[in-house]
């Protein structure tokens, strides 16, 4: 009798219990229509291992329902060498990436791994939803600061778009002895690094938009100084990507005063216009601090 196919859901995860444990609770619900099995490993990015208590909770209570679940640490706070420890321990012909804070709807798991079999391509991302607990400010949902980009299933993914909050990908597309994260992406971009190299070898990533997850985002998400702190973040990170640079650097030249110079005027249109746009402005001098060898971001606050 063949075996049937194999997946494993790598959660990288570090201090946010209760949110790592509302996300093994939903993976425990995730159903597979008899067309593959799956297990679970918690790479726990903390080396007080704060994690591992909630992950033995969970293995106690619903043991016989399921799948197994492994637990391991990564003491650096690396994220890139978080998510190599988890695919370590990986044994699926297919590897999958949620995020701590996220959490599933139902049909997300099978929804990936028929996609990824129809379309026979090498990995399928799905959208990621805000989830609010309750009603955030209006300017942050005018201004869309949690909302991204969604496609029809099918849609072959840029690189610039890829993410690992929400992604299935068959583990054969990497070379037997190959870790897939670069560590030198300590605070964010390793992902985006991983999809660049992989569609550089000639593997297509597509869209399934049935497979959703959603992300917490508390309040304590609503700080304006927050999404300040990310974009700087992310402009550094952006630099560190070969692809573009120099072109991505005339960008940010030309962007930065242009941002500045119009957001009194967007104040007055209204504050969603001010912080899109000042967010937009931190991305860019995030990237021009990292050309020079500035890093204004020392910690990565998610």
């Amino acid at each position: 009798m063949t075996a049937l196919p194999h997946a494993t859901i790598c959660i990288c995860t570090c201090g946010r219990l209760a949110m790592l444990e509302r996300l093994l609770r939903e993976i425990y619900g995730q159903e597979t229509a008899g067309a593959f099995t799956f297990s679970v490993v918690v790479t726990d990015n903390d080396s007080t291992q704060s994690a591992r208590a909630v992950v033995e909770k969970c293995r106690r209570e619903r043991f016989s329902e399921v799948p197994q679940i492994v637990y391991a640490v990564e003491p650096v706070k690396n994220i890139a060498l978080a998510r190599n420890n988890a695919f370590s321990h990986a044994t699926g012909d297919f590897v999958v990436f949620i995020d701590d804070d996220e959490f599933p709807a139902p049909g997300w798991l099978l929804n990936l791994f028929r996609t990824c079999e129809r379309y026979r391509v090498a990995g399928v991302l799905g959208p990621v939803k805000p989830h609010f607990e309750r009603e955030p400010p209006e300017w942050l949902i005018k201004g869309g600061f949690y909302q991204r980009p969604t496609h029809s299933t099918g849609f072959v993914m840029p690189w610039q778009e890829c993410r690992t909050g929400n992604v299935l990908f068959r583990r054969n597309i990497l070379e037997t002895s190959e870790s897939p994260f670069c560590p030198e992406f300590d605070m964010g971009g390793e992902d985006q690094d991983f999809f660049r190299r992989m569609m550089e070898r000639g593997h297509r990533f597509i869209w399934c938009d049935e497979a959703v997850v959603y992300e917490a985002v508390p309040p304590s998400r609503w700080s304006r100084r927050l999404l300040i702190h990310r974009a700087l973040l992310r402009g550094r990170n952006t630099f560190r990507h070969p692809k573009h640079r120099l072109r991505n650097l005339l960008k940010s030249v030309i962007a930065v005063p242009a941002y500045a110079l119009a957001l009194p005027v967007l104040l007055l249109a209204g504050h969603h216009y001010f912080m899109k746009y000042l967010v937009r402005l931190a991305d860019h001098v995030g990237r021009l601090l990292a050309s020079v060898g500035l890093n204004p971001v020392t910690e990565r606050r998610m």
